[in-house]
């Protein structure tokens, strides 16, 4: 064995041992807790913490809190030492936000685009607006983890080709040139496998839980200890597709009666324009804004309840209608709780924490965690 290597990668463990730490506690710690916590001695981890300082990736909090003698002082990660950028691509709209290391939002923009054809035209359009919406949130290079990059489709294992993507209306695409011109690292993944994934990173108990995602085009992603479950054609999670009204309301896969159909944000913004109109016009009890919202609630219980029978485990609401979500979860509750011949209440129905900008903080996620794990 190599003692050399080996005692570095010792010191190198244990730096990230304490930056972890240090990571996931909300609340005070000093060096004498990190200490006790992680068993170590006070040398190694003054040893540690100054390494991680000069890095720039911890610093003193000001916070001190007394011990019976001398107050000691806090610790905290510095969480803008790095950022990590996301990209939602939509139909008709790319979102960019810059999330720093605890997924806080630096910056956000949302521009429209026309509906892609070639990913090559794609990637030039995106590498262009990416540059300019870094320099105008003026967030540094040499910090930039990297660029996720998100799509409402099923795409191949290997994620260099889109298999379906009904509301993009492709099928069988090639994603080659999308990511081309990008000069930073760059990962693609589907937009609600990442949303999914980032409330599970976000969440206290790290349970199991099924995560409906409510976007133009509905999705959803299963978190099974921690990790994706994504079936054996990356096709698992498709709950927007679950038909519950055989016979319905025709959905972007071209089928009649699947859950998109009846709980997208477009059956809602084809109608209103946009969805602060409606919920304003719902606040005012317009009829038929009720109505809608009314029927839309009804099936969205129908899709948790089957999603609740299918996989017996928590489901969260995420999506961009789940900022709209808060007031009438109740009655959602109830709506799915009636169905149920098990449980009299819906306990295990949650509103997602990402309740704005989910998918594309999600995908920051990824490098994010990536950095984690390095340390």
């Amino acid at each position: 064995m190599d003692f050399e290597a080996g005692g570095a990668e010792r010191r190198r463990t244990t730096a990230g041992s304490i930056y972890r730490y240090l990571y996931n506690t909300r609340e005070f710690c000093s060096r004498q807790n990190l200490a006790r916590e992680l068993n170590l001695s006070l040398p190694t981890v003054y040893q540690n913490l100054s390494k991680l300082m000069a890095a720039g990736l911890v610093q003193d909090s000001g916070e001190q809190q007394s011990t019976g003698g001398r107050k000691a002082s806090g610790l905290s990660i510095v969480a803008d030492a790095r950022v990590a950028v996301g990209v939602s691509i939509s139909a008709n709209h790319l979102r960019l936000v810059a999330a720093d290391l605890r997924l806080e939002e630096l910056a956000y923009r949302k521009l429209p685009i026309d509906p892609i054809v070639r990913f090559s035209d794609m990637g030039a359009l995106l590498n262009r607006e990416l540059e300019r919406f870094l320099d105008e949130s003026a967030i540094d290079r040499d910090r930039l983890l990297g660029v996720g990059i998100t799509l409402p489709a099923v795409m191949s294992p290997d994620s260099r080709y889109i298999t379906a993507a009904p509301t993009l209306s492709l099928k069988d695409t090639t994603l080659e040139g999308l990511t081309a011109d990008i000069p930073y690292p760059a990962y693609v993944e589907n937009d609600a496998t990442c949303g999914g994934y980032a409330e599970w990173f976000l969440q206290n108990s790290h349970r199991d839980m099924a995560y409906l995602s409510l976007e133009n085009g509905v999705g959803g992603a299963i978190l099974l200890g921690g990790a994706p479950y994504n079936g054996d054609n990356r096709r698992s999670a498709e709950f927007g597709h679950v038909c519950i009204e055989p016979g319905g309301l025709r959905c972007s896969c071209g089928r009649q009666g699947c859950l998109e159909a009846y709980c997208s944000p477009r059956r809602i913004t084809e109608s209103y324009g946009t969805l602060e109109e409606f919920f304003a016009r719902l606040e005012r009890h317009d009829q038929t804004c009720e109505l809608l919202w009314d029927n839309m609630l009804r099936h969205m219980a129908v899709g948790v309840y089957n999603i609740r029978m299918a996989l017996d485990c928590d489901v969260v609401l995420g999506g961009f209608l789940s900022e709209y979500l808060g007031p009438y979860l109740p009655q959602l509750k109830e709506y799915a709780a009636a169905l149920n011949p098990f449980e009299e209440e819906a306990s295990y129905l949650h509103l997602s924490t990402l309740r704005r900008h989910a998918v594309p903080l999600g995908v920051a996620l990824h490098f994010v965690a990536d950095f984690l794990d390095g340390i």
